[in-house]
C-alpha cells in the first residue's frame, strides 16, 4: 500500500516540542493582553478634586445594609444596624460641610448643626424600638449628645471631639 507521508502509520505526526510550544504561546500572549487591558482601566480611575468643587449633595452615601423591616425590629442586633446607618450617612453629610482643611465656614456651621439634631431626633425613634432597656438606655444617652453637639457654640469642635467616637458606646449591646 502507498502512503502519502512515511510516518502517517505513527499516529500524530506533530512533534511534542510543537505541541508543547503552542499553547506555551497563547497563553504569553493572552497575559499580556489581560495584563495591558487592566493596566489601561485601572489608569482611567485616577482623578483629582479641587478642594471647595464638591457640593454637599454630591457625595454618594457608601452602601451599606439597611435593616429591612422584619420580625427582628427591637432586637438588639436590628437596632445597631440601624442606628449604624444614620451614624454613617449623617458623617456623609456632616463631611459634606468641612473644608479641606477640616474647618467650616458660618453657614456651614449650621448645616452641622442641623445634621446633628437630625441624627438625634433618628437615633432617638430607632432606639425606642429597642426591646433591651441597657441598649435603649445606651442609645439615649448617644442621641443626648447628638442633641448637645447639634445646640453647642461651636459644632465643629463636638465633630472633631466626641462624635468620631461616638458609635462605640453602642458596641456591647449589639449582640
Amino acid at each position: 500500500m502507498l502512503r502519502a507521508y512515511r510516518q502517517s502509520t505513527k499516529g500524530n505526526v506533530v512533534s511534542q516540542r510543537r505541541r508543547t510550544a503552542v499553547p506555551t504561546a497563547m497563553i504569553a500572549a493572552l497575559t499580556a493582553t489581560l495584563t495591558a487591558a487592566a493596566t489601561m482601566s485601572l489608569s482611567a480611575c485616577e482623578f483629582d478634586v479641587a478642594p471647595g468643587s464638591i457640593s454637599p449633595g454630591s457625595i454618594p452615601v457608601p452602601f451599606s445594609v439597611a435593616p429591612v423591616p422584619s420580625a427582628s425590629v427591637g432586637q438588639p442586633a436590628y437596632v445597631c444596624t440601624a442606628i449604624y446607618k444614620i451614624l454613617t450617612d449623617g458623617a456623609v453629610r456632616l463631611a459634606g460641610h468641612i473644608s479641606s482643611d477640616g474647618s467650616a465656614t458660618g453657614g456651614d456651621q449650621d448645616e452641622l448643626r442641623d445634621t446633628f439634631a437630625a441624627m438625634a431626633a433618628d437615633i432617638e425613634k430607632a432606639g425606642a424600638t429597642s426591646t433591651d432597656p441597657a441598649q435603649r438606655e445606651k442609645i439615649m444617652a448617644l442621641a443626648t449628645s447628638l442633641d448637645q453637639g447639634a445646640k453647642a457654640a461651636d459644632p465643629q469642635a463636638y465633630l472633631s471631639g466626641e462624635f468620631p467616637t461616638i458609635g462605640q458606646e453602642l458596641d456591647g449591646t449589639c449582640t
